[in-house]
C-alpha cells in the first residue's frame, strides 16, 4: 500500500495545474495566427502578399506551385532534353548564351579556344601516340545535333565505346612454320656465295650448282634458264635488275653473264675479273661485281667496253655488295672483316676515287649487308662466326649507331618495310631466321625449320614474304610480313599510283 501512495505523490507533483504562459506557442495557435495575418495583409492596400510567407515559418502552400513560368524567349532557363539523342552541346549553349549576339571580343575568344584546342591535340598525339579526344570510353547512341558554329563546350564526354588505339588488339600472327618449302638439290653449301634473288616481277631465281632455275611465284611454274657447259664450273652469284627483266649471273670462271629472262637468251658475257665472282649489285645501268681477288668492278652494260672502273680496298674475297636505294653509295663486305662505303663513280669520274668509310669493328667475314629503305643513310652489316654481331651504321656521320650480339653466324640481312623490322639469317649455331624490331633490335620472332646453316635471304616484291635458302637443300618461304587488310586498303586509297595499277589489272 505504501508503494501505491508513493506513486500518487509523484503524479500529484508532476501534474500541471496551470497553463504554461511563457512556453512556445502551440502548433494550432501558430496556424490560426498565420491565417489571420495573411487575410489581413491581403485586404490591406499597398502591402505585398508575400510578407506572410516570409514571416511565417510554415507556409500554407508551396511557394511558386501555382505560378506560371513562361520563358520570355526561346532557349530560356528551362531545357527539356531529348534523351535518345546527344544535344548536350546545344543545351549548354542555349542555357549559357541564350541566343545573345556574339560581339567582336567573343569572336576573339572563340579563335583563342580553337587555337588552344589544336595545341592540346598536337600535345596529346606527341605524348600519348594518339589524340585523347578519340579515346573516349562511354558514348551515348544516336546522332547528335551540331552546336552553333564557333561554340566549344569544355565539358566534353569523358567516356566512349570507341576502342582506343593503344588497346586495339593486334591481329598480326607470325607462323612458326613456312608457308611453302621448295626443293633445291645440288645447292652449293658455300657461305661466301649469293645464290638466291627475287625479282620485282615475282620470279625467284636460284642457282643449283651450274644451273639457274626460275620459279614463278604467281603461277608456280619452274623454268631452267641456263646451264654452264663444264660440270666443274658453278654459279656463284645472282642479281635481278630493278625492272625484273634481266638477270646477272656471276660464275666460277671469272665472268659475268647478262640474260634476257623473257626470251631466255644470253645477251652478253663480260670478262674482267681474275677469280670467281661471288657478289653482284645493280644501280640502274651500272652492274657492280665483287671477286675473290678483292677487287670490285663497275660495268656499264650499255657500252661495248663495259668495264669502266675498279675499286680496290679489300685484301680478300668480296662476299657482300649492295647499292643504296638512292644509288649514291655502294657498300661492300669481305672476308678480311672490312666494310667499305664507296661513292657513285660515273664513266668520266676520277680514277683515284677513295672509299668514304672503312670500318674495322667486325671480327669475322662480312657477307650480310642491307640498306634501310625508309632511312637511306642507314646501313646494317653482319659478321661471321668469329663476330656474330649486327651493326647499324650512319653513313652521313660514319658512326656505329648500335650493335647486337646474336650469338650466331650471320649470313644475310634484309629490311622488312611493312613493319619496319630487320631480318637476319644465321648459320652456326642456330641455323634459323630471326626477326628484329628496328631500331631497338629487340627480338620479335624466330623462324626455325632449316636443318643446316641458312645461306641467304631475299624479300618478295610486296615485302610480305621472306625466302631463305640453306645447306639442307631447301628454300623456305615465310609469310611473316602481311599487311593488315584494312591498313592495306587505306594505303592504296592514299596512293594514286596503286589505284591506277589495280584498275588497269582489273
Amino acid at each position: 500500500m505504501a508503494q501505491f501512495g508513493f506513486e500518487n505523490d509523484i503524479h500529484s507533483i508532476l501534474k500541471l495545474d496551470m497553463p504554461i504562459t511563457n512556453g512556445p506557442m502551440a502548433r494550432w495557435q501558430r496556424k490560426a495566427s498565420s491565417s489571420n495575418t495573411s487575410a489581413l495583409n491581403g485586404l490591406s492596400p499597398g502591402k505585398s502578399a508575400n510578407v506572410s510567407l516570409s514571416s511565417s515559418k510554415t507556409p500554407s502552400k508551396t511557394p511558386g506551385k501555382n505560378k506560371k513560368q513562361t520563358p520570355s524567349k526561346m532557349g530560356g532557363d528551362r531545357f527539356i532534353p531529348t534523351r535518345n539523342t546527344k544535344q548536350m552541346d546545344v543545351a549548354s549553349f542555349l542555357l549559357t548564351k541564350e541566343n545573345e549576339p556574339v560581339d567582336a571580343n567573343e569572336h576573339l575568344l572563340i579563335e583563342a579556344c580553337w587555337f588552344l584546342q589544336e595545341n592540346q591535340k598536337a600535345w596529346s598525339v606527341s605524348l600519348n601516340g594518339y589524340n585523347i579526344e578519340d579515346a573516349k570510353i562511354l558514348h551515348l547512341g544516336g546522332k547528335p545535333l551540331n552546336a552553333p558554329e564557333g561554340y566549344q563546350n569544355n565539358l566534353k564526354v569523358l567516356y566512349s565505346q570507341v576502342t582506343t588505339p593503344a588497346s586495339i588488339k593486334k591481329t598480326r600472327y607470325i607462323s612458326s612454320t613456312p608457308d611453302r618449302i621448295l626443293d633445291a638439290p645440288e645447292l652449293r653449301n658455300d657461305f661466301y656465295l649469293n645464290l638466291l634473288d627475287w625479282s620485282s616481277r615475282n620470279v625467284l631465281a636460284v642457282a643449283l650448282h651450274n644451273s639457274v632455275y626460275l620459279w614463278d611465284a604467281t603461277q608456280g611454274d619452274i623454268t631452267l634458264l641456263m646451264k654452264m657447259e663444264r660440270d666443274e664450273d658453278y654459279i656463284c652469284s645472282l642479281s635481278w635488275t630493278k625492272e625484273g627483266s634481266y638477270l646477272a649471273v656471276g660464275t666460277s670462271d671469272c665472268k659475268v653473264q647478262l640474260w634476257d629472262v623473257e626470251n631466255q637468251k644470253r645477251l652478253r658475257s663480260m670478262a674482267s675479273h681474275t677469280a670467281r665472282v661471288g657478289s653482284l649489285s645493280w644501280n640502274e645501268h651500272i652492274l657492280s661485281s665483287g671477286s675473290r681477288s678483292g677487287q670490285i668492278h663497275h660495268h656499264d652494260v650499255r657500252l661495248p667496253n663495259h668495264h669502266i672502273f675498279t675499286l680496290t680496298g679489300h685484301s680478300q674475297e668480296v662476299c657482300g655488295l649492295k647499292w643504296s636505294p638512292d644509288g649514291r653509295y655502294l657498300a661492300s663486305g669481305g672476308n678480311d672483316n672490312m666494310v667499305f662505303v664507296w661513292p657513285y663513280v660515273s664513266e668520266g669520274g676520277s680514277r683515284n676515287s677513295q672509299s668514304l668509310h672503312s670500318w674495322t669493328e667486325h671480327q669475322g667475314a662480312v657477307k650480310a649487308l642491307a640498306w634501310c629503305p625508309w632511312q637511306q643513310n642507314i646501313l646494317a652489316s653482319g659478321g661471321g662466326t668469329s663476330d656474330r654481331h649486327i651493326r647499324i651504321w650512319n653513313v652521313n656521320s660514319g658512326s656505329c649507331i648500335s650493335s647486337l650480339d646474336t650469338q650466331s653466324q650471320i649470313s644475310s640481312l634484309v629490311f622488312a618495310p611493312n613493319y619496319k623490322e630487320l631480318v637476319s639469317a644465321h648459320g652456326f649455331a642456330h641455323n634459323n631466321v630471326t626477326i628484329w624490331k628496328y631500331p631497338s633490335l629487340t627480338r620479335v620472332a624466330e623462324l626455325n625449320g632449316h636443318e643446316d646453316r641458312v645461306l641467304s635471304l631475299t624479300l618478295s616484291p610486296d615485302c610480305s614474304t621472306i625466302a631463305s635458302v640453306a645447306g639442307d637443300e631447301t628454300i623456305r618461304l615465310w609469310k611473316s610480313f602481311e599487311v593488315d587488310p584494312v591498313k592495306k586498303k587505306a594505303k592504296e586509297r592514299s596512293d594514286p599510283k596503286k589505284r591506277c595499277m589495280k584498275s588497269t589489272r582489273s
